[in-house]
């Protein structure tokens, strides 16, 4: 599938969220949170210093935020003003990630559990969920590298990315939010990992891969059914558009922060798939 272009000359896009008839998105290495609407118009949403990344919405409307390095989920209230909505640090021990609310606003939200930039080794770590007044206890120990994670439609499976250890894993969300009857939903060859995920109409998962430069389509047990070549490293991924059908990839030609920076290569690139 042919890919085409709707925003080019970012630092770092992560985060991608269709959400009310436009895509969303982090810009991580620029620190700032913009939409973007399927013509390409652009709007600044606000500036996040500790490098914005996974978004998603609170029942009433208010955005909430995954402010990395300061290990907090951020809450944009409708005047524009950004305020703590939940501190992470008691669940994660190194900077936080991706996240994914569900219908209720309740937040779940991964972290890197050790810092591969600096060469520490691999530390697994649980995810952290935030209640919607703000209240944090940890789920799902043992997660090497949670990343993107997307929530069934019905409310009650959770799938998340473990990056490092190149697996989707889901799990039941019971009454009370916690997750329970781990199990893999499917592992992931070919040299490829999960960053970015998001769920099609039919069940199957689209995951970004930055190792390969690829977006694939998966179906549980492992099956790749739909493969897109981005040429570049492929970070996150979501379908919209008025369909459905459309699906936005966040690429780059680097992750590291101050080449990102330097060469604004980060793009969004989307292409309609078959529904």
């Amino acid at each position: 599938m042919a890919l085409n272009t709707l925003v080019d000359g970012l630092a770092f896009a992560e985060g991608l969220r269709w959400h009310e008839g436009q895509l969303w998105f982090s810009d991580m290495h620029e620190g700032s949170v913009w939409r973007v609407s399927e013509d390409g118009t652009q709007h600044r949403v606000c500036e996040v210093a500790g490098r914005p990344s996974g978004l998603g919405w609170l029942p009433g409307g208010d955005l909430l935020i995954v402010s990395m390095m300061d290990k907090k989920v951020l809450r944009l209230g409708a005047g524009g003003k950004l305020s703590e909505h939940a501190d992470l640090s008691t669940v994660a021990l190194r900077r936080t990630n991706d996240m994914v609310v569900d219908r209720s606003g309740r937040a779940y939200v991964g972290n890197f559990g050790f810092d591969f930039e600096e060469g520490e080794a691999q530390v697994a770590t649980p995810l952290a969920i935030v209640e919607p007044d703000g209240r944090v206890s940890a789920t799902a120990d043992k997660l090497i590298f949670p990343n993107g994670m997307v929530i069934t439609a019905d409310g009650k499976m959770l799938v998340a990315a473990e990056t490092f250890a190149a697996c989707l894993t889901a799990f039941d969300i019971d009454a009370n939010g916690a997750l329970t009857n781990r199990r893999v939903w499917a592992d992931i060859g070919g040299g490829a990992v999960p960053d970015g995920i998001c769920m099609d109409d039919n069940g199957a998962i689209w995951v970004a891969s930055p190792t390969t430069g690829e977006c694939l389509r998966i179906v549980e047990g492992g099956e790749v059914t739909g493969r897109i070549d981005t040429g570049r490293q492929a970070i996150a991924c979501a379908l919209g558009g008025a369909k459905g059908d459309v699906l936005f990839i966040a690429t780059s030609a680097t992750v590291n922060r101050e080449e990102c920076r330097e060469l604004r290569s980060g793009r969004i690139e989307y292409t309609v798939t078959p529904k």
